[in-house]
């Protein structure tokens, strides 16, 4: 982030740069997440981009200062739920999770094909698919009523990535397991799980994914 400023003549100290990187890390990875019509639009934009980023800080600001105490209240008068003794809270995840059923897979999955494109292109039986799919050696996300379709990403040499099926016992729900292995990591300094299991660097892959899933919380774009 300080790099990318210098390059633009901006110098921020040390108490700025903390939330500066927050917000641009949240609002890059919501860009992510756009439809690609949105982000194309966004791409092409030859306005005043400082301009609009000023207000939208503005706005921010407002309804912080001024929704702070509401959401102090309600937060008192409804405590959130806590997990058993050794047991990891899931609340803030599975609410993630079912968001991510609402949206589009497209918009966030990246490339997904169906059983029939897979055994001819990649000529991977439909038997063994399913066999991989039943032992969750695989990501299988439903689209539509029963029918599944698999990221492509996940594919090395015809057969699914190393250590998916680890990751699948620790993040149960396919399409958070998904989301979280497709995207940078930052317990795993940016990298990207799915790439790492490439590179069988499952045990790296594992215990980022258990912090992940003992964290009970994920940023889904709004």
């Amino acid at each position: 982030m300080q790099q990318a400023l210098i390059q633009h003549g901006v110098l921020l100290d040390a108490e700025a740069l903390i939330p500066a990187s927050a917000i641009a890390g949240s609002l890059g990875a919501a860009l992510l997440f756009l439809p690609q019509a949105q982000r194309l639009a966004i791409g092409s934009f030859k306005g005043d981009l400082t301009a609009l980023a000023t207000e939208f800080f503005r706005t921010m600001a407002n309804k912080i200062a001024h929704g702070h105490t509401a959401g102090a209240d309600c937060a008192s008068e409804k405590p959130a739920p806590t997990a058993g003794p050794g047991q990891p809270t899931f609340q803030h995840i599975a609410e993630g999770a079912a968001e991510l059923q609402s949206m589009v897979i497209e918009d966030w999955a990246g490339e997904v094909a169906g059983s029939t494109y897979l055994e001819e292109k990649f000529r991977i039986p439909r038997s063994t698919l399913h066999r991989w799919q039943r032992r969750n050696e695989v990501i299988a996300l439903r689209k539509g009523g029963r029918k599944h379709v698999f990221p492509l990403a996940q594919f090395v040499d015809g057969r699914p990535a190393p250590g998916l099926s680890e990751v699948l016992s620790l993040i149960p729900n396919p399409r958070l397991a998904w989301f979280w292995l497709a995207r940078p990591s930052p317990g795993l300094d940016g990298r990207t799980p799915i790439e790492m299991l490439k590179h069988d660097m499952v045990h790296e892959v594992m215990l980022a994914a258990r912090d992940f899933s003992s964290a009970g919380s994920i940023t889904l774009p709004v």
